[in-house]
Order: structure tokens, then C-alpha cells, then sequence
């Protein structure tokens, strides 16, 4: 029988309030991984972070770069701060688990993929709804007829306004569409593959900062199914996913955050009844942290397509866009 392999040693670049409320603690509690690091640049925030996850705290992110017993990272800094740390993790030798996006653009989405492989890196984008059981569920459904043959879907992820000071109102983060508008445009990809085209769309703006607060993009696939993907934070707290189907619909609730207790309930409506079937709670955070630890130990490709593509639909959405000021 072989040893069991070392645990990686992950250290982490930031301090977000997401990354401590979500990632951290299943990054901690995966036997895969040992937390070994958290830097800031802040001393007493890396202090803080590192007192509550039994870590070391490490001033600067070069430090920790540096540091020849770091595996891996995880890297929850803003998106305009994406790309270049991204680059110099992968430069030292590191795996890379961060946040979406990878980039604010599909070149340099692809450069940073193509940078990982050569290096023999795993370069791995933390949108982490795939991962959760629910969606395999539903794709199931789907090919097994549940609803016929599928002719539309619509994808919602939709938030409350956020506090004028907010990060997302700031112009060089990108605002709703790269925030919550890459969630259904991963949605149409999920489930119709990875020919989705973009036909349009609307993009709602900020007249002060020029930041997207919303947007609506119709899609379609070469065989003409189409998508309504929808995103913003100027509505009512919504994650939806509707199916339309040559005998049916399907509807799915909490399809990007649901909690790991939560057991999501698949409703389907035929001519004949309706039907509602609750699935398993599924922890999605901690699945994509198991994915991770995975691709590193197996040397297996870390969705770099689908991250790819994602990208580079989110350009066509950029330059498709009827913008409009409010």
C-alpha cells in the first residue's frame, strides 16, 4: 500500500470577508489541504485572519509568493487585481485556486491558462455552482425527457442594491457583469454546451461611474434553443433557472448560492401534472476545493475551456451591448 500524499500546503492572498465566511473554512477542514498562510497587506488584518484559522499571518503577498512551503494559493483580491497576481503565483510555482474572473477579458483569460499549462500548473476559476449535485441532477432530467426536448432557457441572478461605497460601484471592478452576469452565462454554457452565441444585449449603466448594473443578454445554440440570461443589483434577490420544453417545464430555485444544508427542490409541470422532487444538500464550496486538490494531485485539466469560453462570451456581451444610462 502506498503512503497517503502530504496534504498541499495553500496559503491565501487577501483578506476578504467572502473568502473567511465561505472558502476558508473548508479549505481548512479539507483533508487535502493544510492552511498554512494568509497574507495582507495589512499586518493586523493578516494577524487577525491568521488567529482565527490556526495559520501564519504573512506581510505582503510577495511574501508569501516567496515562501518555498507554499503549495498553492487561493487568491479572493478584487478583479482588477486578478491578473496580475495570478501571473506572478503561477511565475513562483503555484497552484491557483481564485475567484472569478480569472481577467476582465478573454485574452488575458487565455494567456494565464496557456502560462498554468506550460508550467505544469493547475490555474483553476472558483465559480463553484457546477460543482454542487443539483445541476448533474437536472441535466439528467433533461436528457432523460422529463420535460421533452428543450427550447428555452432563462437564467436570473439578481441582487438588492448595495451601499454606495460598495466595491462593485467602483469602475475598474467591472460592476454586474462580471460580478453576477457570469453566472448565467456559465448556466447557458452548463446546459446547452459550449456553442452558446451571444445575439445581443442590454446593459444598464451608472450616469456618474459608467458601472454596469444590470443587463439582459439573449443567447442561442447553433440548433436555435435560446436563453434570457439576466443579472444586476438594482432588483429583488433572485437565482433562478427556468427549462421550457416541447412538454414541460422545469424549475430550479437557489441555483448559484444555496447553502450546504439546503435541499433543492426540482419542480416540474407537464400537460399530465406537476412534480416537485427535493435533491440532497450538497456543499458546493467544499466540492470545489476537493476539485482542486484533485486536478493538482492528478495533474487533470481544472475546466480551463469552459473558464475560456465564459470569457470570451462575456467580451461578445461587451461589444454586442445596447448600453443604456440610468
Amino acid at each position: 500500500m502506498h503512503a497517503p500524499a502530504p496534504p498541499l500546503r495553500i496559503g491565501v492572498l487577501g483578506c476578504a470577508d467572502f473568502a473567511r465566511r465561505r472558502m476558508l473554512p473548508v479549505i481548512a477542514a479539507d483533508p487535502g489541504l493544510r492552511l498554512a498562510a494568509v497574507a495582507s497587506r495589512s499586518e493586523a488584518k493578516a494577524a487577525r485572519f491568521a488567529d482565527a484559522f490556526g495559520c501564519a499571518a504573512v506581510h505582503g503577498y510577495d511574501a508569501l509568493l516567496a515562501a518555498p512551503d507554499i503549495d498553492a494559493v487561493y487568491l479572493p483580491l478584487p478583479p482588477m487585481l486578478h491578473a496580475e497576481w495570478i501571473e506572478r503565483a503561477l511565475r513562483a510555482g503555484k497552484h491557483v485556486l481564485a475567484e472569478k474572473p480569472l481577467t476582465a477579458d478573454a485574452a488575458g483569460t487565455e494567456r494565464l491558462l496557456r502560462l498554468a499549462a506550460d508550467r505544469g500548473l493547475v490555474l483553476l476559476e472558483n465559480l463553484v455552482f457546477p460543482h454542487h449535485a443539483q445541476h448533474a441532477a437536472v441535466r439528467k432530467f433533461l436528457a432523460d425527457g422529463a420535460i421533452g426536448e428543450v427550447r428555452d432557457v432563462a437564467v436570473a441572478f439578481t441582487i438588492p442594491p448595495r451601499p454606495e461605497d460598495d466595491i462593485r460601484y467602483q469602475p475598474r471592478v467591472g460592476g454586474a457583469l462580471l460580478d453576477m452576469g457570469v453566472y448565467p452565462i456559465r448556466a447557458a454554457l452548463y446546459y446547452l454546451g459550449p456553442e452558446v452565441e451571444v445575439v445581443g444585449a442590454v446593459l444598464r449603466s451608472q450616469a456618474a461611474t459608467g458601472v454596469v448594473v444590470a443587463g439582459r443578454v439573449p443567447a442561442r445554440t447553433p440548433a436555435g434553443v435560446t436563453a434570457d440570461l439576466a443579472f444586476g443589483m438594482e432588483h429583488s434577490y433572485r437565482t433562478s433557472c427556468e427549462f421550457a420544453g416541447s412538454a414541460g417545464r422545469l424549475q430550479l430555485d437557489r441555483v448559484f448560492t444555496p447553502p450546504p444544508d439546503f435541499p433543492p427542490v426540482v419542480r416540474t409541470e407537464r400537460q399530465d401534472g406537476r412534480e416537485e422532487v427535493v435533491l440532497p444538500a450538497d456543499d458546493q464550496y467544499a466540492n470545489v476545493v476537493r476539485h482542486f486538490v484533485h486536478a493538482v494531485r492528478t495533474g487533470t485539466p481544472a475546466q480551463a475551456e469552459a473558464a475560456l469560453r465564459q470569457a470570451r462570451l462575456v467580451g461578445e456581451v461587451e461589444s454586442r451591448a445596447v448600453r443604456v444610462t440610468v
